[in-house]
């Protein structure tokens, strides 16, 4: 018997291993469509993760008896995982049809992989730059407070300091007296750039969505929002419902521009005029003429997911051009920051000399 503890380190465990969740709901979904029972199927697996029984404790083998116990007592597997998984998994394997669980189960694999892949290709476009932010940060800090210093205390007051020398003085002594404050605000800004992603909204936002780090949000929440939608769809969700249960579940901003649309949808308007009559711009001016095109054809689920996968594939590729050019930003940055200081030296050294001889 799995004690309080053991299930909440299964839980942990089992939305932590994106890869390895993935793979128990794709074997999952060729079970069922090899005409396994739901209860069989997940007997099987559970046999793989436990050791033929031999390790029951095992997080998966936990998580997966817990769903077979939760089936037991009545409950549908929407509702016997929703406590299991990430909102999301649970959102797209509640709406639609659920006599297409396989095919649940494989949008949700294709949309957690599709929303894996974007996430990554945003934290590489992020980290690395910010990181060269932060340490041309450290190099100015460090050279207002251990560099110019003794420089300035062995040329005395009598050196009138001039150019790039100069400039090193003032930001030493700016520094000294106000270095705590630079870096608080600095790492305030970092929390409030965060915390806007999801939940600043209105027109001025979507001023600031054409420009980093907003930009790179906004692609990564209208990449997974596409991709979940178009996995609702094909399960056999209206569009206005699966419209409404991702705004009901997401920040402010996405929630804001989803109302708006899901207003336009009732009033009459396919998603595609309905998404720009928001006025937000989202995702973006290509996608939304694509969805004022397809959205009144016939076979539009098929033709919404290969739209979103599409736009995944040229999403990642965004980002990596907006990561090449924020990394290149960032090189020139440091690089001409460490050029001031060695030429700021070097004047020093020359004026300290000058002074002295």
């Amino acid at each position: 018997m799995a004690t309080k503890l053991d299930l909440f380190y299964a839980k942990l465990m089992f939305r932590l291993q994106n890869a390895k969740r993935m793979e128990v709901y794709r074997k999952l979904a060729s079970l069922l469509r090899n005409d396994f029972t739901l209860m069989d199927a997940l007997d099987r697996i559970w046999a793989v993760e436990s050791k033929s029984g031999k390790k029951p404790d095992e997080p998966f083998a936990i998580v997966l008896k817990s769903w077979q116990a939760n089936l037991e007592r009545g409950m549908s597997f929407p509702d016997a995982v929703r406590a299991w998984v990430p909102v999301d998994e649970a959102l797209m394997l509640s709406v639609g049809d659920v006599s297409k669980l396989s095919v649940a189960l494989l949008n949700v694999v294709r949309v957690g992989e599709g929303i894996q892949k974007i996430k990554s290709a945003m934290r590489d476009a992020v980290m690395y730059p910010m990181f060269l932010f932060a340490l041309t940060f450290v190099i100015i800090i460090a050279v207002g407070l251990y560099l110019v210093p003794p420089l300035a205390e062995a040329a005395g007051g009598n050196v009138q300091w001039r150019g790039v020398a100069a400039s090193l003085i003032a930001v030493s002594e700016f520094s000294n007296l106000y270095w705590p404050l630079v870096l608080i605000g600095f790492v305030g800004i970092v929390i409030l750039v965060w915390y806007s992603f999801a939940n600043w909204s209105g027109r001025i936002r979507v001023w600031f969505d054409a420009l980093p780090p907003w930009s790179m949000y906004k692609i990564s929440v209208s990449v997974s929002w596409m991709m979940s939608l178009a996995a609702m769809v094909s399960a056999g969700g209206s569009l206005p419902v699966a419209i409404k249960t991702l705004s009901d579940n997401s920040g402010k901003y996405l929630k804001n521009i989803l109302e708006k649309t899901n207003k336009f949808i009732t009033n009459g308007e396919n998603l595609g005029t309905a998404l720009a009559s928001t006025g937000a711009n989202f995702p973006n001016s290509d996608i939304i003429g694509d969805l004022v095109i397809y959205a009144d054809m016939t076979g539009f689920d098929q033709n919404l997911n290969k739209i979103a996968g599409d736009y995944l594939d040229n999403s990642i590729r965004r980002m990596e051009q907006l990561s090449s050019f924020m990394n290149s930003f960032g090189i020139i940055l440091v690089s001409v920051v460490i050029a001031w200081v060695v030429f700021g030296t070097f004047e020093m050294q020359d004026q300290i000399t000058s002074a002295l001889s």
